[in-house]
């Protein structure tokens, strides 16, 4: 896709520049010949009035030599016969051909005549005795004056035209190549049995679509293994009753040799059950971990919360506002992690705040940090601080008393942390700060101030805004 890009580029710039630079060289060209020839009818010009005062000789040479603006012998006069007896009359240079001149004055207009090295322009003019012509010599020189320089400065721009359009056209391809790639990568690795593997979802809409299909697929993939396992898990389960009562009865037929191979049978059918439970165990919790390396779509699993316990607020009058959760938004933690999370805070709202009380859930995108807001307009929590730091060991039940501690080892195991305050709202807001798994932000370094000064920025004017 990326050659093909970069082909149809050179193809498409390469046929503009040839159907505009081609014409304007010729343009240029013509322009060069009709300068030298203006030229040249500028000096004639200058002698047309002398020529209509005098045809003395002497005065004509003096003309002829103020009219010369570049090198000398260049412009003749060609002064016909006075009188029966008179003479005609050649000053400065001549180079056009007899016939040539003659035809000028026959015809009273200018004209040019070919000549070695270049061209004459003849120009008659009418004296006293006839008609007189004026030659004035153009070099080939002076038809090509800037011509080549003009084709070398289009064919410059017609150069760096093609190479910016290349460039552009590779860029295009790599930024549209590189998405495909990862994820043509993400299904390779998703086949050889790497359960963890995700897409980032980034790059062209269709692309983007196509990374949340595959994400969305090898979630489904993950719980239907971890289904399956448990299936395995239970039926395995199921069957040690069955065991129990075959080994039971096989103790109850003596010391015969069919009783010991009933017997030994029914211990190796326990073996094999016992291996089976292990390895279902063993795949499941793999099967977890690759689930949370994965993580999940956060702004879908607030969607369906927020839908479950919306019922229950329009049961009690409540209004629900979600934020933030209209586009997908990753986080390394797996999905009924994040899920229980949730409920853990959504619940508080409802058990400590009145019923009609308003709250809201907003999602914060971040470069390095995923916050998840939940904020309501209750009388919120006199001691934020203390709240949080029951449940920290010395002297507590190790509870925080809000159900918050499932919401803080969930944020602490990605690097993140859990913050209480005081909401737009007016009530409390619980934040919690998921760090993104590839950057593994600290609470309290200098970006992470940073990014709680912005959304302190945000919810400010969110709060004038609403007000």
């Amino acid at each position: 896709m990326r050659w093909a890009l970069v082909k149809v580029a050179l193809a498409v710039t390469t046929m503009v520049v040839v159907a505009f630079a081609v014409p304007l060289g010729l343009v240029v060209k013509e322009l060069a010949r009709d300068r030298a020839y203006s030229n040249a009818e500028r000096q004639a010009a200058t002698i047309g009035p002398v020529l209509a005062i005098t045809t003395d000789r002497p005065q004509l040479e003096r003309a002829v030599a103020s009219a010369e603006t570049g090198p000398g012998g260049r412009i003749g006069v060609h002064v016909p016969a006075s009188g029966k007896n008179g003479k005609p009359a050649e000053i400065g240079s001549r180079r056009a051909a007899q016939k040539d001149v003659e035809a000028a004055a026959k015809l009273g207009r200018a004209s040019i005549s070919a000549v070695t090295g270049g061209s004459s322009l003849l120009q008659p003019t009418a004296v006293a005795s006839g008609i007189a012509v004026v030659e004035v010599f153009v070099p080939d020189a002076a038809l090509t004056n800037g011509v080549t320089t003009s084709w070398v400065v289009l064919a410059g721009v017609g150069l760096a035209l093609i190479i910016g359009s290349v460039a552009v056209a590779d860029r295009l391809g790599t930024r549209m190549v590189r998405p495909a790639e990862r994820l043509a990568g993400a299904a390779h690795d998703l086949g050889k049995g790497r359960l963890g593997v995700r897409v980032p979802e980034d790059g062209p809409k269709e692309l983007r679509s196509a990374a949340s299909a595959f994400n969305s697929m090898a979630d489904q993939v993950v719980q239907l293994l971890a289904n399956e396992r448990e299936l395995a898990a239970d039926l395995s389960h199921r069957l040690r009753t069955p065991l129990t009562v075959l080994r039971l009865n096989a103790a109850s037929l003596g010391d015969t040799p069919a009783a010991e191979q009933t017997r030994a049978a029914v211990e190796q059918l326990e073996r094999e059950v016992d291996q089976i439970i292990r390895t279902a165990r063993e795949q499941k919790a793999q099967t977890r971990q690759a689930a949370a390396a994965a993580g999940c779509d956060a702004a879908e699993v607030i969607r369906e919360r927020m839908g479950f316990w919306s019922a229950l607020a329009e049961d009690e009058g409540r209004t629900v506002r979600i934020a933030g959760a209209d586009r997908p938004v990753r986080v390394p933690v797996a999905r009924p992690e994040l899920a229980a999370a949730l409920d853990a805070m959504l619940g508080n709202v409802f058990r400590h705040t009145p019923e009609g009380t308003a709250f809201a859930v907003d999602v914060h995108n971040a470069e390095e940090a995923v916050i998840v807001l939940v904020s309501d307009a209750g009388p919120g929590i006199a001691d934020p601080d203390a709240a949080l730091r029951r449940g920290h060991g010395g002297g507590g039940d190790g509870s925080t008393g809000l159900g918050l501690d499932i919401v803080r080892r969930l944020a602490e195991s990605t690097g993140g942390d859990v913050r209480i305050g005081r909401s737009v709202l007016g009530g409390t807001e619980v934040r919690v700060w998921l760090a993104l798994d590839d950057r593994r932000a600290r609470p309290g370094t200098r970006r992470g101030h940073r990014l709680r000064r912005t959304l302190g920025g945000r919810r400010r004017r969110t709060a004038r805004t609403g007000s």
